[in-house]
């Protein structure tokens, strides 16, 4: 019942900047904490960043600040400013949303994947 659907990947050279939106669509009563995975083939998918419903977040320590989460809560939208990107960002983006479809019922749900290929 619900959607994501990600945008703004694409080639980008290292050192360079990025942001990748995701729009939530559907059914749901609300929309809790919201996130940004990546995944490179052969590895498992690899948390990114988190931001909770208040604003609160939490990025993985070896982004080492490059990559900034925020949300529009008004347009069910997340993102992901990606800064200073190295080669080895190369990866599919994916977002998340933790959704309740009542007060007591939530799970999670995940966008297609957006490409971001870092060339040296």
């Amino acid at each position: 019942q619900v959607q994501l659907v990600e945008s703004g990947g694409g080639l980008v050279q290292a050192g360079g900047s990025l942001r990748l939106s995701c729009v939530a669509s559907g059914l749901f009563f609300k929309i809790n904490g919201m996130g940004w995975y990546r995944q490179t083939p052969g590895k498992q998918r690899e948390w990114v960043a988190t931001i909770t419903s208040g604003g609160s977040t939490n990025y993985a320590d070896s982004l080492k600040g490059r990559f900034t989460i925020s949300r529009d809560n008004a347009k069910n939208t997340v993102y992901l400013q990606l800064n200073s990107l190295k080669p080895e960002d190369t990866a599919v983006y994916y977002c998340n949303a933790a959704v309740s479809t009542t007060r007591n019922t939530a799970r999670d749900y995940w966008g297609q994947g957006t490409q971001v290929p870092v060339s040296s």
